[in-house]
């Protein structure tokens, strides 16, 4: 794991040992010689890991007969001095066992207390009495532990998988190494063992780079600061630094949840001590899975694949011997696969959000990457894109678990789970990974024993698993150019089905940006339309308004609706009525995350998805009012955004520029415009009020935000209504909008 990786273990060791002689000098001055008192060191300090931008932490234990008001200035002070950031508590060895007794960051760190000073009695008293306690009490103190641990992962996220991860409270980071290390000092489980002591002397390492590239003491690694990381630890990019800072993690949280574990079932009572039947050669025991009494996998390949799928499928943990046993025992698996590895492979996936740990102690144990060599490619993989929740490999788990979900509503299950499981695959090669992707799953659907068949709907599946998402979200859907494009890309009602359920399992694994009630909307409305025309109807037509937007239009000239996270504009179409609508929102501080607009009877109706940058949304009646002076030309839009934007700070990290491109054969009514650019204030006025001064209207729109960065899409007609044609208009627009958004 740690390869050529340079280590600062050495230089951590060396300051702490300066400090200790530092300390040592200090407190031999403070108390000259006399007996009853003593210096501790906890925290980093006393575990020997003292990082540049680290506190001291110090504990001055004392008898009672000491000045030792006097003594405590006389260190504390000149450590102030240094700038040197300290943490300082005076104790008497009662009050510092009392302390612990109620304090369970006290006892963390008095546990692992080292002496530096003074009269090591106390420190020996003081370690003796607490760590009796905590092993007396270790029931309730452990199950407090745990309760703080839970609460610092859902705080601070879990490290293997966040784009700006907290190296020392995200779930898998310091704490909870340090955390195992308290439970073995309550004698209740093993301490961790060599990888999980190298992943945590790389987690070490990562942080004491980040304090020498920041000069403070930092513990959150973000973006702006991962390449210099990386640089500082001598490795090649901020992407191999994420891939090593993934797989530690990813092994503390694996050890962390196996001790607890342990501590379940020693502290709680064990599980029922029978054997249930669970699948041939897999049996239930003590609330693990394990193999039947003389199974060996030596000589049934198929094994693994059935006690993982027997262990998601009844809720519970394989066993760590039984996964060793397997991992280390388990003959290749025959290629391509016999019909019950797939069995077992599609049951395993079927069991939806219980896979995910069972998965996980496969990849852990190597299994993973002997069962399907093309997952080493997207293991560990970082995603570095705001929208992105997670790690490639952990993505495709969370897209296959998300998937159960759906598989009634597909007629092939089966390979709506594997096509889950594989549609990012590509992401591990060069290129566009849809395309790439295709490549692979090819030869992994082969590997596996699909039918020729069933290889091309996988195939198709990988290929096209962002087409319905990205043309309901970028292209005008009644369009019947979009629609029919969409009908002959997927082919069949069985294809579509398994497309329309696998963009819903992809969207929510990604994340929140990536996926929400507007986005589903749209695609549930493409896939009303094509499923339509591959059943050999007609195109629908453009919908009429809804009784809502009609009532709404019946204001004559202009109304707002604003109900949650959703503002409706409807109003008598008009050249310039959408980027002047999205002008008042910004002007009122709302951020659009999507847009749809389009025209019916000569209204038009936009729909927005917003969010207020902070505080509670402006009042409906406000924004009507904005919006009829807007369309009134009495209300200067302009120059409220530009005092907006002078307020705007600028991005932390470079941004690439914005990209305007004209798309050739999207529609044969209008051209279309595609605009990617970095989120800011007003991005949507600027774009249309730029299409308005080279006379142009915008006649459909959508318009979505992913994370920080936005992708608009605009149907766009000339004065007199046609799709630009001349090639020098054209080229005008495209440059016209980009010097916008300059």
């Amino acid at each position: 794991m740690r390869g050529e990786a340079r280590s600062f273990s050495a230089a951590r060791k060396e300051r702490a040992a300066e400090s200790d002689r530092w300390l040592k000098d200090l407190f031999r001055t403070a108390t000259a010689g006399a007996p009853g008192a003593a210096l501790v060191a906890v925290g980093s300090l006393g575990r020997g890991e003292l990082a540049p931008g680290s506190d001291l932490d110090l504990v001055l234990l004392h008898d009672g007969g000491q000045d030792v008001a006097g003594i405590a200035e006389r260190v504390w002070y000149p450590v102030w001095d240094s700038g040197v950031g300290l943490d300082h508590a005076v104790r008497t060895v009662e009050e510092a066992v009392q302390v612990a007794r109620d304090d369970l960051k006290a006892v963390l760190s008095l546990i692992q207390a080292r002496h530096v000073a003074g009269d090591p009695e106390l420190t020996r008293a003081v370690r003796e009495a607490v760590l009796a306690e905590w092993r007396a009490d270790s029931r309730r103190r452990l199950a407090e532990l745990r309760e703080a641990a839970d609460q610092r992962a859902e705080t601070a996220g879990e490290l293997a998988f966040l784009l700006e991860p907290d190296l020392k409270d995200g779930r898998g980071g310091l704490r909870d190494v340090q955390a195992m290390q308290a439970v073995a000092a309550a004698w209740v489980a093993s301490a961790p063992g060599p990888r999980v002591r190298e992943a945590y002397e790389l987690i070490l390492d990562v942080r004491h780079a980040l304090h020498v590239v920041t000069a403070r003491g930092a513990d959150r690694l973000v973006l702006q600061e991962q390449e210099a990381v990386a640089a500082a630890l001598g490795l090649l990019d901020a992407d191999a630094l994420m891939r090593r800072l993934t797989e530690a993690a990813r092994t503390v949280s694996h050890s962390f949840d196996a001790t607890w574990r342990t501590v379940d079932r020693l502290l709680y009572g064990p599980a029922p001590r029978g054997r249930r039947p669970l699948a041939d050669g897999v049996v239930e025991h003590g609330g693990e899975v394990v193999l039947a009494r003389g199974v060996s996998p030596r000589k049934d390949p198929v094994l693994v694949l059935r006690a993982a799928a027997a262990a998601a499928e009844a809720g519970l943990p394989l066993a760590p011997a039984t996964v060793s046993m397997l991992a280390a025992q388990s003959p290749p698996m025959p290629v391509p696969w016999p019909e019950e590895a797939r069995g077992a492979l599609v049951a395993l996936l079927g069991a939806g959000r219980a896979a995910v740990p069972v998965w996980e102690e496969l990849d852990q144990a190597g299994i993973l990457v002997r069962l399907l060599p093309d997952w080493e490619r997207v293991r560990h993989r970082p995603q570095r894109n705001p929208i992105h929740r997670f790690t490639v490999d952990r993505h495709l788990i969370e897209t296959a678990a998300g998937a159960a979900a759906h598989t009634r509503e597909v007629s092939r299950p089966d390979l709506l789970l594997i096509g889950a499981l594989l549609h990012d695959i590509g992401k591990g090669w060069p290129g566009d990974h849809s395309a790439s992707g295709e490549v692979v799953v090819r030869d992994i659907g082969a590997r596996l024993g699909l039918p020729p068949a069933d290889v091309e709907i996988l195939a198709t599946l990988v290929r096209h698993h962002l087409l319905l998402p990205e043309t309901a979200t970028r292209r005008d859907l009644d369009d019947p150019v979009t629609i029919e494009k969409v009908a002959g890309a997927v082919g069949s009602r069985e294809v579509l089905d398994l497309l329309a359920a696998l963009a819903v399992a992809d969207g929510n694994a990604t994340g929140p940006a990536a996926w929400n009630a507007w986005k589903a909307s749209l695609v549930a409305d493409l896939v009303r339309r094509v499923r339509s025309v591959l059943s050999g109807s007609p195109t629908p037509g453009a919908p009429s308004l809804s009784a809502a937007q009609a009532a709404l239009a019946r204001h004559g000239g202009g109304a707002v609706r604003v109900v949650g996270t959703g503002v409706t504009v409807v109003a008598p179409d008009r050249p310039g009525l959408l980027w002047r609508a999205a002008g008042v929102l910004a002007a009122h501080r709302m951020v659009v995350r999507a847009a749809s607009a389009a025209s019916a009877g000569g209204t038009a109706v936009i729909e927005f998805s917003v969010v207020p940058e902070y505080g509670t949304p402006p009042d409906p009646a406000t924004l009507e009012a904005d919006l009829r002076l807007v369309l009134a030309g009495r209300l200067d839009i302009e120059q409220r955004l530009a005092r907006r934007t002078r307020s705007v700070r600028p991005a932390r990290v470079p941004v690439a520029p914005p990209k305007v491109t004209l798309v050739e054969d999207a529609s044969a009514t209008a051209t279309v415009v595609e605009v990617r650019a970095h989120d800011r204030p007003g991005l949507l006025w600027r774009i249309g009020r730029a299409f308005g001064e080279c006379g142009l209207d915008v006649r459909a729109a959508r318009v979505e935000t992913l994370g920080a960065e936005a992708v608009d899409v605009f149907y766009v007609l000339d004065r007199i209504g046609r799709p630009l044609s001349d090639d020098v208009q054209r080229a005008q627009v495209r440059d016209h909008v980009l010097a916008a958004l300059r």
